[in-house]
């Protein structure tokens, strides 16, 4: 059975109106996909200063960064669920991104240009917004880093399901727009 790595990214637990979309979704893929769960709130991260980046340049990493970096390179599929905070992500999936971001790991180098190690076709990235910024608004920051990083881990395949304007919607229709994007996450994993 293929490896689907799930990022959980949703900071606020249960509360998260993200994890409401993405988890019925996941569910579903546990059908195809040996599914693997990181949740960002249960690793031990720490931000990358001068003294960890001079260790990571001569090709020093903790054995958890390295762990969560391979688990990333031999997916088949990656799932990452994330609220839009501060016009992009949460800290807190920035930071792993950047400790799993590891040279000869989940990615590689010429002497003209860097590529991707990991064998992952398609990632699917699952968020909310509270302010009514559609996907592509250049306001959005979150959808382009993330396709961005995809590409240098030679990710092919991107989708996005997004809501937006939860923190000025009723609640009824926040409900309707959860609904509706669990049927768009559960229609597309026909194919993911």
């Amino acid at each position: 059975m293929k490896k689907l790595l799930y990022i959980d990214a949703c900071i606020r637990g249960e509360l998260s109106r993200t994890k409401r979309i993405a988890d019925p979704i996941v569910e579903s893929l546990k059908e195809r996909y040996d599914v693997e769960t990181l949740v960002l709130n249960n690793l031990d991260l720490y931000v990358v200063k001068e003294h960890e980046q001079a260790k990571r340049a001569a090709g020093e990493h903790t054995k958890e960064a390295l762990c969560w970096a391979n688990k990333i390179k031999e997916a088949d599929r990656i799932v990452i669920s994330s609220p839009f905070w501060d016009m992009s992500i949460p800290a807190a999936l920035k930071t792993f991104f950047e400790l799993c971001s590891i040279f000869d790991v989940t990615f590689g180098s010429t002497d003209v240009t860097c590529y991707g190690n990991c064998k992952c076709e398609n990632l699917l990235y699952i968020t909310t917004r509270g302010m009514n910024i559609k996907t592509g608004d250049p306001l959005e920051q979150a959808t382009p880093y993330i396709k961005a990083l995809s590409w240098l881990w030679g990710i092919k395949g991107f989708e996005v399901i997004a809501r937006e304007n939860f923190d000025y919607l009723p609640e009824a229709v926040i409900e309707k727009e959860i609904a509706s994007a669990v049927a768009e996450g559960l229609e597309l994993v026909k194919i993911f």
